[in-house]
């Protein structure tokens, strides 16, 4: 009987049924896949990590190297398992051609090396260690991904006096700098082609690497190097940062897809209330009747629930299969970047328990709608026929007619003012809607905005010029500021030099700090709070590096400044982005001996010659490294948008699907429920078009209020939960860039069209609704 009665009251409600069923679908499917997305990130992080044998400490130095030194601490050392160094050339980009073009445009620092022979392997596409003969390359994934590459094109050095073709055989997954993020890059090649290099192109850089006993003591190993007195001219990256820079652009999508999940099963579960209150509502007479001649209350929930149990978990289950095709969208950065683990059950048991949660959230939720019943008396239900839920509710605003406004829309708004209660899942969806479509679009238009160079701890400007070490770096460097200095194109400039300097933690002993020296005030940045360094004695702390050192603004710490101890207050924090966001800033004079690198920034007067400006310096000052900012932002955070993009046009699909969804299921049942009324105006003279017109301006009346009101969540709560997700990058406070076109014009004007062509064909059933009908009825 049951499966009768299931069967007739699916063929009864086909339209609704099949809206509720594509809504839990969607709802399965994007939580399927969102957890399979953190399951396959996490597992391929993990796998090529193992693979690769990343090291846990890795010291970069440029110059001159004693590596008897290195060698002599390390074996003495009983925490280091493994060490290491490798020797990578550093080859200029203007040198290097990987097509037609050469990477003279590039903001990544380009390394040939060889295969590491103890850990630190760098992978090829089937996560196997590469090897390469002579005259054979190895290109990192960035470019196959960037310059559309394939295997057996050339890559071409030439500097001039040194020439030498490679023919491409593999693409190397690195897990050190792989990411976009992380400016620096490594193409392998072979052992004779290296010597080959020294002597004709580039300059020598090192990586001191260490695998560790035991990888819980990185702290303590990190602490002991940098008190050693050992090479340090460059930064100390560590096992924990390789894992949040691979993870970053991946995990950002991630977080984004979850959400969007979220939201989903909370409409849904207010959805399938709607529809559960308006059937009982329908049928309140029916289940006084089967309550007056004895079944009990069990078996009438269970006539009911048995529809939602059937259809929550049908569609639950097609879900989480739709999952395993649609993943592919997803995945697809992350199979390239860090190649796919082995399978395990959990890479389906995670995403089949999240479907599994859908459907029980859906069972759990209809059982506590269904005590209604309790409440329903079978001689009340008889003389009233209404559950109370959907009354209208008199005097709420008197809405009187007056001559500019037409009988249709004047019964439309009346409609909306009486049953307000009636309209809160239709307002709560466009709101929603609103937000999901928005929130996505002001992150990606942020994401490729110019001022988001301020969240990478980089001051707003035309070009930016790099000088990495060489020999004669000091000299290129200043003869580079005395040339902008006379140059009359440019405006205004800005040199900064990031050097090491040691800062005393809370044990006594001494860690490195990267610190930049300059003025901060012709580039400023955006502070979370305080603001730059305005003299000696004050320093800014990146948002990274305040959380680590447990300061913040007003507080202070001891730096060694000319071989002395100079207690420094933290001026302010600032947001940075890059290579994990370790920096400073302050005002002290640099150590020559420890710099890192040179950067000048400046801004031209006219923008129009920037093109000749940049290949000017590039040809006076190589290796310098020239970008202009937007070249900079799209290099460094291209996959990150490219991913992001496939989620905004996700999320406006979403939004747009589920307004149109409940939309037409809304009005199905409100017509539905409104058949006498539509009747009684049918038959004093009302046309179709009229009464069509009252329900499409009830519908438009809720839109402007869902979309206002989703707008400004999507200004306010948005930016709270992007930086929520960015914070474990180095950015805890994200501003929108927002587009007044896009996120004010074309999302609203999108959602009111499909709004109004949706609900012009749902109440396309007051058609067959007459008074003679009623009447026998």
């Amino acid at each position: 009987m049951l499966l009768r009665m299931l069967r007739n009251d699916l063929m009864r409600k086909k339209g609704i049924t099949a809206a509720l069923f594509i809504f839990v679908l969607l709802a399965a499917l994007l939580v399927s896949s969102g957890s399979r997305m953190i399951m396959e990130l996490t597992s391929s992080i993990q796998y090529l990590f193992s693979e690769s044998k990343t090291p846990h400490f890795v010291q970069m130095h440029s110059g001159d190297l004693d590596q008897a030194k290195v060698n002599t601490w390390a074996e003495g050392n009983a925490m280091v398992e493994q060490h290491q160094i490798v020797e990578m050339v550093n080859i200029n980009g203007a040198n290097l051609y990987l097509g037609a073009e050469s990477e003279k445009n590039t903001v990544m620092d380009i390394d040939f090396v060889t295969q590491n022979q103890q850990f630190d392997y760098l992978l090829n596409l089937n996560s196997e260690i590469i090897q390469v003969r002579d005259g054979e390359i190895a290109v990192p994934v960035y470019y196959l991904q960037q310059n559309k590459l394939n295997i057996g094109d050339q890559v071409r050095i030439n500097n001039g006096a040194f020439e030498r073709s490679y023919t491409i055989v593999d693409f190397v997954r690195d897990a050190q700098m792989n990411p976009s993020v992380v400016h620096s890059k490594r193409f392998i090649v072979s052992p004779s082609d290296i010597e080959q290099l020294k002597q004709g192109v580039g300059e020598m850089e090192y990586l001191i690497e260490f695998r560790l006993h035991d990888p819980s003591k990185t702290s303590e190993f990190t602490q002991a190097y940098q008190n050693a007195g050992l090479p340090n001219a460059g930064p100390v990256v560590t096992y924990g940062l390789f894992q949040i820079l691979n993870g970053m652009t991946d995990g950002i999508i991630a977080a984004v897809i979850i959400l969007v999940s979220l939201v989903l099963i909370l409409i849904a579960m207010l959805c399938i209330r709607f529809t559960m209150l308006a059937t009982i509502e329908e049928d309140y007479r029916e289940i006084s009747v089967m309550k007056a001649i004895g079944i009990s209350e069990k078996d009438i929930k269970r006539l009911y629930l048995v529809k939602y149990v059937f259809m929550a978990g049908l569609a639950s289950i097609l879900g989480y299969i739709a999952s395993l095709g649609v993943n592919q969208l997803f995945v697809s950065n992350i199979m390239l970047y860090m190649g796919k683990a082995p399978a395990t059950l959990l890479h389906f048991a995670v995403p089949l328990l999240a479907a599994g949660l859908i459907f029980t959230m859906v069972v759990l939720f209809c059982r506590a709608v269904l005590r209604r019943f309790r409440s329903i008396s079978a001689v009340e239900a008889l003389r009233t026929g209404s559950l109370g839920d959907t009354q209208i509710v008199r005097n709420r605003l008197n809405l009187s007619r007056n001559r500019w406004s037409s009988v249709p829309v004047f019964l439309g708004l009346k409609d909306v003012m009486q049953r307000v209660k009636m309209f809160r899942l239709l307002l709560f969806v466009f709101i929603v809607s609103s937000f999901i479509m928005i929130v996505p679009l002001n992150f990606l238009n942020t994401l490729q905005a110019p001022s988001f160079i301020s969240y990478m701890g980089v001051g707003q400007s035309d070009i930016r010029i790099d000088l990495r070490h060489t020999n004669d770096v000091e000299q290129r460097y200043a003869r580079l500021v005395n040339q902008i200095e006379n140059d009359a194109d440019v405006q205004k400039y800005s040199p900064l030099v990031t050097s090491q300097f040691k800062i005393r933690n809370a044990e006594g002993s001494y860690d490195n700090l990267s610190v930049e020296s300059g003025d901060f005030s012709i580039f400023p940045l955006s502070y979370l709070s305080g603001n730059a360094p305005a003299t000696d004695r004050e320093i800014a702390l990146s948002d990274a590096n305040s959380n680590d050192l447990k300061l913040k603004t007003g507080d202070q710490l001891t730096l060694q400044v000319g071989g002395q101890d100079q207690v420094m207050t933290v001026s302010g924090i600032y947001q940075d982005v890059t290579n994990g966001g370790k920096t400073a800033k302050a005002l002290l004079p640099y150590n020559k001996d420890s710099v890192l690198w040179y950067v000048v920034s400046l801004d031209l007067k006219d923008r129009g010659v920037m093109a000749a400006k940049i290949a000017t310096y590039e040809k006076d000052f190589s290796p310098a490294r020239v970008t202009d900012l937007q070249g900079y932002l799209n290099q460094t955070l291209g996959g990150t948008i490219q991913q992001l993009k496939l989620v905004t046009t996700l999320a406006l699909a979403i939004g747009v699907f589920i307004s149109i969804l409940i939309t037409s299921l809304f009005l199905q049942m409100m017509v539905a429920k409104d058949n006498n009324d539509i009747a009684v105006l049918r038959s004093i003279g009302f046309a179709l078009s009229k009464i069509k017109l009252k329900y499409v301006v009830m519908s438009l009346v809720i839109l402007i209020v869902g979309v206002a009101a989703g707008t400004i969540l999507s200004n306010t709560l948005g930016p709270m939960l992007v930086s929520g997700i960015m914070s474990s990058f180095g950015a805890s406070k994200i501003v929108f860039v927002i587009d007044p076109v896009q996120a004010y014009v074309l999302c609203p004007l999108l959602l009111a069209g499909t709004i109004i062509i949706t609900a012009w064909i749902s109440i396309q059933s007051i058609r067959e609704t007459s008074i003679s009908k009623m009447i026998v009825e």
